[in-house]
Formats: structure tokens, sequence, C-alpha cells
């Protein structure tokens, strides 16, 4: 007999990411990137975070909000695989889940106090649309959650892949300063689906209150525009 239980958010993400094209396709890979962990009531209390400044790294579960709910499917399309080659649901990272339960491992890089929203947590390297609803945090044990021999199966294939970024200084000027370093991060994690490559085409990529538009070519990511929104 099924246990149904409700879960409910904590918290929610704020992000530069409004729309899922040029989130990093995994926590750290843009440890540049900086969010805020914002608490909704009763979750709203500073004794809730006592202790946590010990802790460098945070595990946060977070509900893939954005994806629709369908029938069950026992295997996904990474996208990291070309989007043809199937695996079981339970070895990918897919959203498309049973439960939308997502988890992501962030730095804890500030704990701010703001009168409108009482404490936040500033995290970075965070891979979060903004919005997400946060379910829960966990704090990060370096002795029992990093094992140093353990395998990354077919993920592992494309750790290295980084593109090469041109990003001419007078359009890399627009962006604020605060966020250059993570939106450079992102451009060379390689925001396409890696089914495509057509060196023409013309990618556009919202980010804070901007439009990243660009081309790739080979292993080289240049962008000719960036329009405010």
């Amino acid at each position: 007999m099924q246990d149904e239980r409700t879960v409910s958010p904590i918290g929610y993400i704020r992000s530069d990411f409004k729309e899922k094209f040029g989130i990093p396709r995994q926590s750290g890979r843009a440890p540049s990137l900086r969010a805020e962990l914002v608490f909704l009531p009763p979750y709203r209390n500073r004794e809730a975070l006592r202790g946590i400044e010990g802790f460098s790294h945070l595990w946060l579960l977070f509900d893939f909000s954005q994806t629709a709910e369908g029938e069950f499917s026992p295997t996904v399309r990474p996208p990291r695989l070309g989007g043809n080659t199937r695996v079981g649901v339970f070895a990918s990272r897919s959203p498309f889940r049973p439960n939308r339960i997502g988890l992501s491992c962030v730095r804890l890089t500030e704990i701010k106090h703001t009168e409108t929203d009482g404490d936040i947590l500033i995290v970075s390297g965070a891979d979060l649309l903004d919005g997400t609803p946060i379910l829960d945090i966990k704090p990060y044990i370096p002795f029992t959650d990093c094992q140093t021999d353990a395998t990354g199966g077919y993920a592992t294939e494309h750790e290295a892949h980084r593109l090469e970024v041109e990003f001419p200084q007078e359009l890399l000027s627009k962006i604020p300063q605060e966020k250059r370093d993570g939106l450079l991060e992102c451009l060379a994690d390689d925001p396409r689906p890696s089914y495509q490559n057509e060196p023409a085409r013309v990618y556009g990529m919202k980010f804070a209150r901007f439009e990243i538009k660009f081309q790739v070519e080979d292993n080289r990511l240049t962008v000719t525009a960036v329009e405010r929104e």
C-alpha cells in the first residue's frame, strides 16, 4: 500500500536564470554563480540555521517545478548522450522522475539578514531556475559524502567538455562586474543540447536582465550580442 505524504517547500531560490536554457548541467560547474535561498514562514526562523555557518557546502533538495507531470517512463534520454541513447531513469539525474525531486550541492557563501525576508542564504555554484521551490537543506559532510573511489558511469564521458569562449569586451562590459565570471563559466559549459552542432545557428540565453546571443563552431563559442530585456 502506498504511503502518500504531502511535501511543502521551506523556501525558494532567487537566481539569474529565468528559463531552463543555459542553466549549468550540474551544480558546481559554474562555481562563481551566486543565488539566494529565501525561507518561507514558518521556516523563516534564525534558530533553524543555528550551526549552519560551520559547513562550507550544503545539499539542497528541490522540486523540478517546471517539469510537466506525466506517466512514468522507466528510461530517459540524457542530453549529454546525444538525446538518442536511453538509460534507466534511476541511472540519471533527469527531471522526468516518479517524484520531481532534485539534488544540488552548493557552497554556503554568506548568511545575510534582510528586513523583508529575514535571514537568507547566499550560495554559489547553484544550477537552479529562479523561483525553484526548496524542499529541504542538509549539510555536506566531507568524511561521509566524499567517496574517493566513486565512479561516474556514462556521465564521465563528457566531464572535461568545455568550450573556449570569445566574449568581446564591448559586449562583456554591459554585464555587471559581479556577474561576469558566472556567465563565462555557464557559456564554457556549453548550454546547447549535445545533439545540436549548427555553426550558423544563433542561440539566445537569458541571464539576469539580459539576453546573450552566441554561435558555436568547433570548440569555440562567440558571443554576438548582449541585449537588455
